[in-house]
């Protein structure tokens, strides 16, 4: 059987917004990039370190995890310890919870051949518990009515309703390199509603190749993004804006310009990459030509570098401090504070404009921006 479900739970966001994506997605090649095998690698690590908790008898990946470093054993060690917690406070209210590491979760009840891996499932008498763990920086996730986390429930309440009292699903993200913990709640109805209401007839489109092409935040990981004409139009509405009358923009203008130029930039972004890609497989585009871009030089060998250098006298090398990652290696982390905690400090974020939903504090325009927080 495939690993990969045609309507995965993962993608789930942007099937339900544009239901004919998902067949059109079946057309492009799956590309893979270091990002997500990062991702894979602390998913990895963070199953094993959980495991080990349990008593469970596992083997330790890190040998064989390709983007192994201390930011990802404190992140998997952090996500780690918030299970742990999890876990002891369920056991407050039912004397046999059970934990679940990498549960496979079938919801093809509602979605046609529909599985996916949940990272961890706590269940208990009357709450069973998601928790998601994503290791991106770039995108902050939200749990609130997260459908990948909505179809993880849905297929966790086919393996377990049976087996306990189930009324609440406590929905989690824990994305640490964002400082995020983002929770949600649904009872058991509320869920079973939306799996019938919403889930299964968009997912029935879906799987036909039915229904309204849409464009929108959710296309983000759209395979066909570079190519889509509904999100092309989409974007292009704001080449249509009058510049012209009045001779400058308000407030208001450029705040409506503002919610619509990341997804503009992104569009035009995945357009370029789309066409380059094609143009390195042998497809001209009229008036462009494919050249090589700018680069530097680099050493054949370093260390026979460094040797002809240093029998001609010169010392090859230059020193630094370590970077803090790599102090911290050196040292542990207890050391390291020890030895170093007054020492550091974090420079002043570059200012950015974000919508009104983002978590972060608002910061005081004439005042925030002219000192820095020392740690």
């Amino acid at each position: 059987m495939s690993n990969h479900a045609f309507l995965s739970a993962s993608s789930s966001r942007r099937w339900l917004a544009c239901p004919p994506s998902a067949k059109l997605c079946e057309l492009f090649n799956d590309s893979s990039s270091t990002y997500a095998q990062e991702g894979t690698d602390c998913h990895a690590l963070c199953a094993y370190l959980v495991e080990k908790e349990l008593g469970i008898n596992t083997r330790d990946p890190t040998e064989n995890l390709t983007y192994y470093s201390m930011e990802m054993q404190d992140c998997a060690e952090e996500y780690r310890n918030y299970i742990l917690e999890r876990y002891e406070e369920v056991k407050k209210l039912c004397k046999d919870p059970k934990v679940y590491v990498e549960q496979r979760l079938d919801f093809s009840k509602w979605v046609k051949d529909g599985f996916g891996t949940g990272d961890c499932i706590i269940v208990a008498d009357n709450l069973l518990q998601i928790i998601d763990y994503k290791h991106g920086v770039g995108i902050l996730v939200e749990a609130e009515h997260n459908t990948q986390l909505m179809c993880y429930g849905l297929g966790a309440l086919e393996s377990f309703g049976s087996l306990y009292d189930i009324n609440e699903i406590q929905m989690t993200i824990f994305q640490p390199r964002r400082s995020n913990i983002s929770s949600f709640s649904m009872t058991k109805d509320e869920l079973l509603s939306w799996a019938e209401d919403t889930l299964k007839p968009t997912a029935k489109l879906a799987y036909e190749g039915h229904g309204d092409y849409s464009a929108g935040d959710h296309c983000r990981f759209c395979k066909a993004k570079g190519v889509c004409r509904e999100r092309a139009n989409y974007n292009l509405e704001l080449a249509k804006y009058d510049f012209k009358q009045p001779p400058t923009l308000d407030e208001l203008e450029i705040a409506s310009l503002l919610s619509q130029i990341d997804e503009l930039t992104s569009w035009a972004n995945d357009v370029k990459d789309y066409a380059i890609k094609k143009a390195m497989e042998g497809t001209h585009f009229e008036g462009f030509k494919l050249v090589e871009g700018k680069s530097n030089r680099k050493y054949v060998n370093e260390e026979n570098v460094a040797d002809v250098v240093s029998r001609a006298g010169f010392d090859p090398y230059e020193k630094k401090v370590l970077g803090i990652t790599a102090m911290t290696k050196l040292l542990g982390k207890k050391k390291f504070e020890e030895l170093l905690g007054s020492l550091v400090y974090k420079p002043q974020g570059k200012p950015t404009l974000v919508p009104e939903s983002d978590k972060r504090e608002e910061m005081n325009a004439m005042n925030d921006f002219k000192k820095e927080k020392i740690l």
